[in-house]
């Protein structure tokens, strides 16, 4: 389901480091952000219904919900003077906001389903 890049991995293998045995990335999406819905990422244990994407004993967890808007995307991680982190290149995507973090979907699904962002949560257009 998610494809991951090398330095993908090794970073994720550096950040688990200390996580719960069976732990892995959680990659998500939610309401909110420019473009109709933003990514989140945080480290879980798996929950019932899960897909499971794993590489080199690194795992990426993603919800049901989510699934759709995800499906077939990369996971990348990129280290530079002008810009360091997780980036998703995403298939489904019709546009994404500047930001990197927020996406329009090209229609896997109703945007509506996805769960709200909580209350003053957006991402920021850099100027």
């Amino acid at each position: 389901m998610i494809l991951l890049t090398d330095s993908a991995v090794s970073h994720l293998r550096a950040l688990l480091a200390d996580a719960a045995s069976g732990s892995g990335l959680r990659l998500g999406v939610e309401r909110g952000g420019c473009a109709g819905l933003q990514y989140i990422m945080k480290v879980s244990a798996p929950a019932t219904g899960d897909s499971i994407s794993e590489r080199d004993g690194v795992r990426v967890l993603v919800d049901t919900t989510s699934a759709p808007y995800l499906k077939g995307c990369t996971l990348d991680y990129t280290d530079s003077l002008a810009d360091s982190g997780f980036k998703i290149l995403n298939p489904n995507a019709a546009r994404s906001c500047g930001c990197g973090t927020s996406f329009e979907p090209q229609s896997p699904g109703d945007p509506a389903a996805a769960p709200p962002v909580p209350d003053g949560e957006a991402c920021a257009t850099p100027a």
